[in-house]
């Protein structure tokens, strides 16, 4: 799993059966301050996630098919949870702030 902010979401009137109950994110993968730490990509909405958002990225294909219920779903990448903080060395901080 990784972290990742929601920067938008796609829009389509045709998609993939394993996809239509779902939002499509686009994601920024993100490090532990909250930077850019890889290019973005799409994922499947499990959390009612909103842009600007930071969520915890699930990218295992098996295991988003058990979660969705589609054993033949198209899908790699779900955001799985809305990060609401991180707590790294007993204190507790929010993603784009420094620890302190």
């Amino acid at each position: 799993m990784r972290m990742a902010r929601v920067t938008g979401h796609v829009v389509s009137t045709i998609k993939e059966a394993s996809h239509r109950r779902y939002k499509i994110l686009v994601v920024q993968p993100v490090n532990l301050l909250g930077e850019p730490s890889e290019p973005s990509h799409l994922c499947i909405d499990l959390c009612q996630a909103g842009i600007g958002d930071h969520v915890l990225i699930l990218q295992e294909g098996n295991s988003i098919r058990s979660l969705t219920d589609q054993p033949r779903g198209a899908v790699d990448a779900a955001a799985v949870g809305v990060i609401d903080y991180v707590q790294t060395g007993g204190a507790q901080h929010r993603l784009g702030e420094s620890p302190g």
